[in-house]
């Protein structure tokens, strides 16, 4: 027991001693437990004493010195009292929650909390002190409960010299103390259950404190001012002394400071806050690892707070500074310091929600073929970027989980996209910070988290240029040491009535090494003029799609309910076929093109590594998907009122059953209460995986030619990847007419720019697909929607019969100046009608 203990109970038990004995001096005091109170029965000094301890023990009442009682001795012990306990406080070191409620207790007595204060700036200040502080008991060993045995025999002797000090009421103070509080409330989770990844810190006691404290001003400013000198100390701690590595426990200071509710008020973002997050950043991939799950078993609202200390942080820096190409928010250490902690809490997220760990694809058995030019780049000291496959984040590695198993996480992802943060970064520079990887520029590609698609699709879309770029100096370096004359972009010449068998032949994966399909895609309709600058392109992926997902092909099956395709198990078509609409999909990532494609959510996954399982079936077959979980939720018997086996069947092309047995001799397995569950599984099991297995396989192993190297799985969600591919269904023309801009003579506020859009907005829904077919050679908008489609309207001559025009490779509609809005409705809808090829104008 501490002198400060001590000296602390005794002042407590005398003055409830006091009170029992001489009163508070008010006549009309309602104390129970006071003498001047009318119902009170007098006690003498023994019994008084006896009771002063027990009132001691429950933390009763204490009387207000009343003003006529001045000068009594009672009152000259009270300020003797605070006066040498005070003195105890200078050695204070370390808190417990039971310590700071005494301090709290005594300083409430006289109105003074300057003892208080001057604690928590020491203990706050202190990494050492708050390492050792709010310590949680852990479960005895053997050895301790024979020794706490020994202590329960002395027990008696304890009390009485507690009564005779007035301090052995108090239970011994030390680091490792317990929460005396009993039925306290414990956070939403159970953080006191983390298997090996446990941390020695009582953070329902840490909650508990804060929820008294953080009332008082003069309190919180402490906390601040601690939270200053701590953060500087704690940095050069981490960064010259590697003091995790020697004590663990030091990742209590960083719980304890992260659970101060107030940390993102506007207090604390200027100097404290930005401070703690960069030394929080210094923290070894280990430490990173053990706080991320631990927060993990916190409960989305806590989670969500401390994810929005964070994000507050980065959006006061960003919107109080003036961030450009010269002065990068790269450069700015406490957004780059905020945004490495967020990512812990991003995982934690992750990994307190719903995830799946287990149903993952199986690699593909043959490797993809590496280019032939590897010598050729090794001699130009240009070795194949990623080599060892696509990048990876460590702390993702260290956890063992990926952004991808995550089926519900505890908060919506969006939550961690900062937009302020997208608005203001050169994205040209990060992607050269993301690709360089020095540890001197941070890039937030490396955070992908944080980033929104359409900024996310722009560094993708860099990464794409840089590559084409490469592989065409690559081409022609090969071609002057070979001699021999080889093409820098990837040529397609292709027949609009031959377009598959032409493709197939054309980007054949046994013709060439993958690298061929990383070059710049040019297409050439036989027969026609148009010049690919990106338009023809986009037709000739339109075509491609049409064909290969006519039902009367038998490729992909689709659902009149749904309105998706999913594989047709009994395809007819090989295996080159579903390769090469995984090219296509690859491609139209890589060349910046949008595809009308239906493919349910499960398939996106499965090109991110997951296999389907039962919730998938929600989306690619809710009506199976439905019966599936009425048999799981039937109350009544499975067996005898259903009657159904682990045999189930299809319909194959030509509309004939066809048998499959879930396991062995499934036609003989009943389904019953107790396998129901299996039976579930397996039968998605089989219809997501195991029946389109063969057509999967081919299909992944396409669109892996082309993306193999690209960051595409490090940067987007498989919801995400949708995007890039189908883009978004949802068009604004409101936003269109808001971003185009204007040529030839005409601007917003030309007569014939008023009616068209006036026309335009009138038309019906499928007419304004078909014009925006017809200008951009897509009917999708863009990633972030159509005000982020740079269309141009120009003007093309005075009043004529002639229809408009457009350039689908630059998303510019060439609109004659006609004389009345009825004729330009009616050229307008003739041309979106009736377009189809190229020409040369």
């Amino acid at each position: 027991m501490t002198d400060f203990s001590r000296a602390a109970a005794k002042h407590l038990i005398e003055r409830y001693y006091h009170q029992l004995t001489e009163g508070c001096g008010n006549d009309s005091c309602s104390n129970a437990w006071c003498s001047s109170s009318r119902g009170s029965h007098r006690l003498d000094n023994n019994a008084a004493a006896v009771k002063a301890l027990e009132l001691y023990k429950i933390n009763a009442k204490l009387c207000d010195p009343h003003p006529s009682k001045k000068g009594t001795t009672m009152n000259h012990c009270v300020r003797d009292d605070f006066k040498a306990v005070t003195e105890y406080y200078m050695y204070v070191n370390y808190l417990t929650e039971e310590k700071v409620y005494e301090i709290l207790h005594i300083c409430g007595e006289k109105e003074d909390y300057s003892p208080l204060i001057r604690v928590i700036g020491r203990v706050f200040s202190s990494a050492e002190g708050l390492v050792q502080s709010f310590r949680r008991s852990k479960p005895p060993t053997k050895e301790e409960l024979k020794s706490l045995q020994s202590k329960d025999e002395d027990k008696d002797e304890d009390e009485e010299e507690a009564a005779a000090c007035s301090a052995a009421a108090m239970e011994e103070d030390s680091p490792g103390s317990s929460s005396r509080l009993d039925g306290a409330a414990s956070g939403d989770n159970d953080v006191g259950k983390l298997g090996p990844d446990e941390v020695s810190v009582d953070i329902d006691a840490v909650r508990r404190v804060y929820q008294r404290l953080l009332s008082n001003d003069k309190i919180e400013a402490a906390f601040l001012n601690a939270l200053v000198y701590l953060s500087p100390n704690v940095e050069c701690d981490l960064t010259y002394h590697n003091v995790y590595s020697r004590d663990p426990n030091y990742l209590n200071l960083f719980v304890v400071v992260m659970e101060n509710s107030n940390l993102h008020s506007p207090d604390y973002l200027e100097i404290a806050l930005p401070q703690f997050c960069r030394a929080m950043s210094k923290l070894p991939l280990p430490a990173l690892a053990k706080l991320a799950r631990l927060w993990s078993h916190y409960s989305a609202e806590q989670i969500h707070r401390i994810m929005e200390t964070f994000q507050q942080l980065i959006t006061y820096k960003v919107v109080s500074n003036e961030f450009n190409s010269r002065n990068l928010v790269n450069d700015d250490d406490a957004v780059v310091a905020a945004t490495k902690c967020l990512k812990i809490v991003y995982y934690a997220n992750v990994m307190g929600g719903e995830v799946d760990t287990e149903h993952n694809e199986e690699e593909d058995e043959e490797p993809i073929p590496e280019s032939s030019e590897l010598t050729l780049q090794e001699l130009l000291g240009e070795e194949r970027r990623n080599k060892k496959g696509p990048r990876v984040d460590p702390l993702e590695t260290e956890l063992t989980i990926r952004t991808s198993d995550s089926r519900r996480p505890l908060i919506p992802f969006q939550e961690f996209v900062n937009e302020p943060l997208n608005e203001v970064l050169e994205m040209d520079k990060d992607y050269t910070f993301f690709k360089v990887e020095t540890e001197n520029k941070f890039s937030f590609m490396t955070c992908p988290f944080i980033l929104n698609a359409v900024t996310k699709n722009l560094g993708l879309y860099y990464d794409n240029r840089i590559r084409m770029y490469s592989e065409r100096r690559i081409t022609v370096l090969y071609s002057l040491v070979q001699g021999q004359q080889l093409n820098p972009y990837l040529r397609l010449k292709v027949r609009r009535d031959h377009i598959i068998d032409d493709a197939l032949v054309r980007v054949s994966p046994r013709s060439f090494c993958s690298s061929y399909l990383k070059k710049q895609l040019y297409v050439e309709f036989e027969g026609e003029q148009g010049v690919d600058e990106g338009g023809v392109s986009k037709e000739f992926f339109q075509l491609v799609v049409e064909e290969i997902f006519n039902p009367d092909i038998g490729m992909f099956a689709y659902d009149e309910r749904t309105k998706m395709f999913w594989f047709n198990p009994s395809s007819f078509e090989n295996e080159g076929q579903f390769t090469l609409i995984g090219i296509v999909l690859g491609l139209a990532i890589y060349n910046n093109c949008i595809l009308d494609v239906h493919f349910p959510m499960v398939v996106y996954r499965k090109l991110m590594g997951k296999k389907g399982t039962f919730r998938d079936l929600a989306d690619s077959n809710p009506v199976l998907y439905q019966s599936l979980k009425e048999l799981l939720e039937y109350e009544g018997s499975v067996e005898e009122d259903m009657m159904i086996t682990f045999q189930i069947s299809q319909t194959d092309l030509f509309g004939n059953p066809l048998m499959y047995d879930l396991r062995e001799n499934g036609d003989q397995i009943p389904v019953t209460n107790k396998n129901r569950k299996e039976f579930v599984a397996q039968y998605a099991e089989y219809m997501l995986n195991k029946s389109v297995e063969k057509q999967f396989k081919a299909f992944r192993r396409g669109f892996h030619m082309v993306t193999n190297e690209s960051p595409l799985k490090y940067l987007f969600r498989p919801e995400e990847i949708e995007l890039l591919i189908c883009g978004s269904r949802n068009l604004d023309f409101q936003a269109l007419e808001e971003t185009t801009e204007y040529d030839g003579g005409y601007s917003r506020d030309s007569r014939i720019i008023k009616e068209f859009w006036e026309t335009l907005h009138s038309f019906a829904e499928e007419q304004k697909r078909l014009f925006l077919q017809f200008t951009t050679g897509t009917d999708r908008a863009p990633v972030g929607g159509l005000g982020k489609l740079k269309m141009i309207i120009a003007k093309n001559g005075p009043d004529t019969d002639r229809l408009p025009t457009s350039h689908t490779c630059f998303n510019v509609l060439l609109l004659p100046e006609y004389d009345t809005k009825e004729k330009l409705r009616e050229r307008l809808l003739k041309a979106i009608l009736y377009a189809k090829g190229f020409g040369m104008l």
